[in-house]
């Protein structure tokens, strides 16, 4: 099978590493790929978002199947135009992208169906916003609703801050029209987990679950960023904690979307918090999380372009799915200032101290003249398997000595649960 898939970070390279290793798999293109990619599949210059340069590609490449990785060009619509011309692509169509692109959207829909999930409000003027805030008690969730690279939510610790948050995104329009409307959100305390879901046909195949860490310093403080470490399985999870995900809501999310229309090939990524209460929905994305897809696919042991095949085709099944017995962990090497003003361009260099049990995906590299040089604020993926979230933490942090690049940084803390 020749194969597209589409992104450039820390995702898409595993996504590479893992259909590469396929025995279906005759030809790998990614679009437009970063410096690890590079080494495994064809890199083409084609941005994410330039959709019809892309659809030209598949057709004049004969590609079999096309994996979207980033959010934005689903929300653009990219899997409506490759269906268009009878391109196979695994991800949702527009329509089915509402459900990460627009918060509001899926809260009702969360709603409709009785589904656990933080009490709301969503509001699409300033004005609404103020007079909502009564509602709520402190600290309160203000979310913008459209897609924000991962910045449009705020956990706002008092009114003063709330009514800054709500400012910034419905007034000076930081983000422009994804922040017209904000669902502002009760705060859940407890401990959050990730499940990607295999869609397929009305179907859903819910895989090993994950955690990852979204706070850019050590004990979860300061800035948000798109993820600095995961684990996988998520060993915070207990069996009734399970029984409840798998037995009880996803097969109302099924149900829900079934009801709504809202059929599509790819994946659904549920984000959960664990409270006193049980299992409450965060959020969903309509693909593959960055960084928990760098340890879920190292701890899947099926052919996963074979699942991406079948997926497509509508024959996927849930014993296609097994795992081995490893413990997963991911820690993210970081430029200095992110997820602020970062500089990009750093020699990466590699000492021989690095266990060749080690997997190094690239997040933001780019290759130049033989030489590899930082190109993101997330920039290398280290990722290690082990009997235990301890002995992972020890081949990670022993092998990250021997990486170098102009201010790096790192979180200490990855897998201390």
């Amino acid at each position: 099978m020749r194969v597209l898939v589409i992104g450039q970070g820390g995702r898409e390279h595993a996504l590479c590493h893992k259909i590469s290793k396929s025995p279906l798999c005759e030809k790998l293109y990614c679009a437009p790929g970063n410096g690890g990619t590079a080494q495994i599949a064809e890199n083409i210059s084609i941005q994410a978002e330039d959709i019809s340069a892309l659809v030209h590609f598949a057709k004049q490449n004969r590609i079999d199947i096309t994996v979207v990785g980033p959010e934005v060009p689903l929300a653009l619509g990219i899997v409506d135009e490759f269906q268009k011309e009878s391109l196979r692509i695994f991800g949702p169509d527009r329509s089915c992208a509402r459900l990460e692109s627009s918060k509001a959207f899926t809260k009702d829909f969360l709603m409709k169906y009785h589904i656990p999930t933080a009490r709301y409000v969503s509001v699409t003027t300033f004005e609404e916003g103020m007079e909502a805030l009564r509602q709520f008690t402190y600290p309160v969730v203000v979310k913008a609703d459209g897609l924000c690279a991962g910045k449009g939510v705020v956990i706002a610790e008092n009114k003063e801050e709330a009514v800054s948050a709500l400012k910034e995104m419905m007034v000076e329009n930081r983000f422009g029209e994804e922040g017209h409307q904000v669902v502002l959100e009760e705060f859940l305390k407890g401990f959050e987990a990730s499940i990607f879901c295999f869609v397929s046909k009305g179907r859903l195949f819910p895989m090993v679950s994950a955690k990852d860490y979204k706070k850019i310093g050590e004990g979860d403080t300061g800035l948000n960023t798109g993820g600095v470490g995961a684990f996988s399985p998520n060993i915070l999870l207990t069996e009734e904690h399970r029984k409840q995900i798998y037995e009880k809501i996803i097969p109302k999310i099924e149900e829900g979307l079934i009801r709504e229309g809202l059929l599509f090939d790819g994946i659904l990524f549920i984000g959960f918090m664990i409270d006193g209460e049980g299992a409450k929905i965060l959020e969903f994305n309509a693909r593959f999380g960055d960084p928990e897809t760098q340890v879920v696919l190292q701890k899947l042991d099926s052919d996963l372009l074979e699942l991406l095949h079948k997926a497509v085709e509508g024959n996927l099944q849930k014993q296609d799915f097994y795992y081995n017995n490893l413990q997963w962990m991911t820690v993210i090497l970081t430029s200095k200032g992110y997820p602020g003003n970062y500089e990009k361009v750093k020699l990466i260099t590699f000492s021989d101290i690095i266990d060749s049990e080690i997997l190094i995906l690239h997040n933001g590299t780019v290759q130049k003249d033989d030489k590899l040089f930082t190109d993101g604020g997330r920039v290398l993926s280290i990722c290690a398997g082990g009997e235990t979230l301890e002995v992972c933490r020890e081949k990670i942090y022993r092998a990250i000595k021997g990486i170098s690049f102009e201010g790096l940084t790192y979180r200490k803390d990855i897998g201390c649960v």
